[in-house]
């Protein structure tokens, strides 16, 4: 791994742990579990990086996280993260990226703006949930259908975010094409 590879997961990983000085909202009946901002560093993480760096930015973040760096939204980090009902979207974090960063390879095909809608919905979104709500529902004691309902509160921000990634990405590709490492 070259250098500028390390240095753009040492700058994704830093996004994400910027985006979590953003307040967070916490759902109650979602065992806590708060809407961040952070899921959209993933998703840019995963578009702009590809797979396997956009998957290395997230474990990176979640290492100083078990660190107990007090980068997730409202100053949370340590193990004890690991144990809430947080932790299957933290587990789903770095797999999301890499199915991100994987549809933007292979959407090549595609302008820039719909892949990375499509790859951030999928993999940002899609994935995440696969993880987390299974997450939520063991770690809060919750019946996975009522976890899962539970988490339709977070699909209007996702939905920004997935917005807010494709924008960022069409800008980029147009500005300075050899940033969209994923496209390369």
């Amino acid at each position: 791994m070259t250098d500028r590879s390390l240095v753009q997961i040492a700058f994704y990983a830093a996004l994400i742990a910027a985006l979590g000085l953003l307040p967070k909202v916490a759902i109650p009946f979602m065992g806590g579990v708060p809407i961040t901002a952070q899921t959209l560093g993933v998703m840019l993480a995963g578009v702009m990086l590809g797979p396997v760096r956009g998957a290395l930015a997230v474990l990176l973040f979640l290492f100083l996280v078990a660190l107990g760096a007090p980068l997730l939204a409202g100053g949370r980090g340590g193990l004890g993260v690991f144990a809430s009902p947080s932790v299957g979207f933290l587990i789903g974090w770095p797999i999301g990226a890499f199915v991100t960063g994987l549809i933007m390879q292979q959407t090549r095909t595609l302008s820039v703006l719909p892949a990375a809608a499509l790859a951030a919905l999928i993999g940002g979104v899609g994935v995440v949930y696969l993880f987390g709500i299974p997450g939520v529902a063991i770690m809060a004691d919750l019946p996975l259908v009522k976890a899962a309902i539970g988490s339709a509160a977070y699909i209007p921000g996702d939905l920004i975010k997935v917005a807010i990634t494709a924008v960022v990405a069409e800008t980029v590709a147009r500005g300075l094409p050899r940033a969209l490492i994923s496209r390369g």
